[in-house]
């Protein structure tokens, strides 16, 4: 295999990647937030709380952090080896704008809706809008690695 073919082919597994995440993350903006904020504020926040418990499995985890490490592993090759620079550019858009995000802001609040320490609609203010900053982040990487 070729320099340029290893680098093609993460560009795949890549996108492929971060549409999927994006779809998801498109899901939630698109809809589930606002279905949820119909409900009685305490049943769409346990909704959202069984949510948060059950997207914690290796399916997701796998296809979510997968896609991070083949993003860093793009971002490494092309500046090593060459390659579009707009690849690299999607791979350090999704590790700031998806991984990021989640870790910084998504996850933490994920944690205090567990533990109380928010309320719903703040919570679910705040989570829109970060998760609209994730859906964005990863669909122009997406966009960024198809063109690359």
């Amino acid at each position: 295999m070729t320099w340029a073919t290893g680098v093609s082919l993460l560009q795949v597994v890549a996108a492929t990647g971060c549409g999927l995440v994006a779809g998801l993350l498109f899901v939630f903006s698109a809809g589930v937030l606002t279905a949820l904020g119909r409900l009685p504020a305490d049943d769409g926040a346990v909704a959202m709380r069984a949510v948060n418990a059950a997207v914690l499995n290796p399916l997701f985890l796998g296809v979510f952090v997968g896609t991070a490490v083949v993003c860093a592993v793009l971002v490494v090759a092309v500046a090593v080896g060459g390659g579009p620079v707009t690849a690299a550019v999607a791979g350090v858009l999704y590790l700031v704008g998806v991984l990021g995000v989640t870790v910084a802001v998504n996850v933490p609040l994920n944690e205090a809706l567990a533990a109380g320490r928010v309320g719903w609609a703040d919570y679910r203010r705040r989570w829109g809008r970060w998760n609209h900053v994730r859906t964005t982040a990863a669909t122009v990487a997406l966009v960024l690695l198809v063109a690359a």
